[in-house]
């Protein structure tokens, strides 16, 4: 080849660099889909290849006695219960229904077609599991038969426990984690009242940490569940205008002589008395005061959830599947998934004192903006769907995010549960702090 063609060969691979280069620049040619076709995928695509398996669990079979046997005393029967025998959870339960978690943790396990859409599915043997459900109601325990905290029935609530440790302690893959991938449903305050301690190493799922010591109970091991909400959803919420048709601006209808923090009620029925627009109202709960919740619910603009007995109440949760604003007033409160949920876009949070403190609060929200309470009321809309109990259950319903929230304790669960097999003394480090 002379140094004419040479030349000429050079100037055109130059120029031919020089165009596809330019070509790159402004987006006409994608080197990507010539040479790389792979990351042309959309990321759903490959992701998908990948798929995160369901959290396996396995429940552990108890007596009847110490779950759905609570639901019917007079049904005799103590064969396993199924899908197919499992009792409905009971209309007339009022208040008890706030505190029937287990029930519903219990049932998304019985379901027989979740597969992969879900993010638990129940497995048969315990050498596969990754965690391990223990199908004690032990809210219900407490409501059905220790109430009264003196009443004789409280022994039949303490038995329940004694005997619940004695069946963990012959297992061996209890022993095998000293139950720290064991789950245990405790939401009311006082359930498991006589033996928590002993069951302490498992990771718990409640509604708050107000009657649980530090000791025994915390955010690095423990699971916060929503209450289960009394009143209906708010299905058809679809008015053209919603900040108008909702006249009220605040509602409370409940309890206002509480224990603890929930002393807080009694004094902002003092500090809200007087104004047109809030109603503030003592009531108890009853099938009639229930759907009368519903009704002022759906009317109001914010809805305000005072601390309980506890930080939490379940009015919080009443108000969310009504799609009325959040007005949270708990200076302790924990909220439920709040790893994946920013609550602060469709609630408003006052401190103590700056609830009770004269007029404050109701300027606050009259001053509210229009398009702010729309865009809160849409975001209600959008999660709700996080706080449904429901069987069969449904990818995202309450129960299936709770699942997620347990598989996130796995990495503490396991970084535990190898340290405690090698130390020969006590934890130094827990010693330290």
């Amino acid at each position: 080849m002379n140094s004419n063609a040479k030349t000429i060969l050079l100037s055109l691979s130059f120029g031919f660099v020089l165009i596809i280069t330019y070509a790159i620049f402004i987006g006409s040619f994608d080197i990507r889909s010539r040479f790389f076709p792979l990351l042309q995928q959309p990321l759903q695509t490959l992701t998908s290849t990948c798929r995160r398996l369901p959290l396996r669990v396995y429940m552990y079979d108890l007596p009847q006695r110490f779950h759905v046997g609570m639901i019917n005393h007079r049904n005799t029967d103590d064969s396993p219960v199924t899908a197919q025998n499992l009792p409905p959870w009971p209309r007339n339960s009022g208040l008890k229904k706030q505190h029937s978690m287990e029930y519903w943790m219990m049932a998304s396990l019985l379901y027989e077609g979740g597969g992969e859409d879900l993010e638990a599915v129940r497995v048969s043997d315990p050498e596969s599991a990754d965690v391990f459900f223990v199908p004690f109601f032990s809210s219900l325990s407490f409501n059905s038969h220790g109430r009264n905290m003196t009443d004789p029935e409280t022994e039949v609530d303490h038995q329940l426990q004694i005997d619940l440790l004695e069946f963990l302690g012959k297992s061996k893959y209890w022993q095998k984690s000293g139950g720290r991938d064991h789950v245990i449903t405790m939401t009311h305050p006082n359930a498991f009242r006589f033996l928590r301690e002993q069951v302490n190493a498992s990771i718990f799922i409640v509604v708050d940490f107000g009657r649980h010591p530090k000791t025994i109970s915390n955010l690095n091991k423990d699971v916060v569940a929503p209450y289960v909400h009394i009143v209906d959803s708010f299905a058809n919420d679809d008015a053209p205008d919603p900040f108008e048709s909702r006249p009220t601006l605040l509602f409370f209808r409940g309890r206002t002589i509480r224990k603890d923090d929930g002393i807080v009620r009694a004094k902002l029925a003092k500090v809200l008395a007087g104004y047109d627009d809030v109603h503030y109202e003592r009531s108890v709960a009853s099938t009639e005061n229930i759907k009368l919740s519903t009704e002022g619910m759906r009317l109001s603009r914010f809805c305000l959830d005072p601390a309980g007995d506890t930080p939490s109440s379940c009015r919080l949760f009443d108000a969310i599947v009504s799609h009325c604003v959040p007005v949270i007033v708990s200076d302790q409160i924990e909220l439920p998934y709040e790893d994946e949920i920013d609550y602060t876009q469709f609630s408003l949070f006052f401190s103590f004192e700056e609830a009770l403190r004269p007029n404050y609060m109701v300027q606050q929200l009259r001053g509210f903006r229009k398009e702010r309470w729309v865009e809160m009321w849409m975001k209600l809309k959008n999660v709700s769907h996080h706080f449904e109990f429901q069987s069969p259950p449904r990818k995202e319903d309450a129960v299936d995010m709770l699942w997620r929230q347990v598989r996130h304790k796995l990495p503490a669960v396991q970084l535990a549960t190898h340290r405690s097999r090698r130390l020969k003394i006590p934890d130094w480090w827990n010693r330290r702090r």
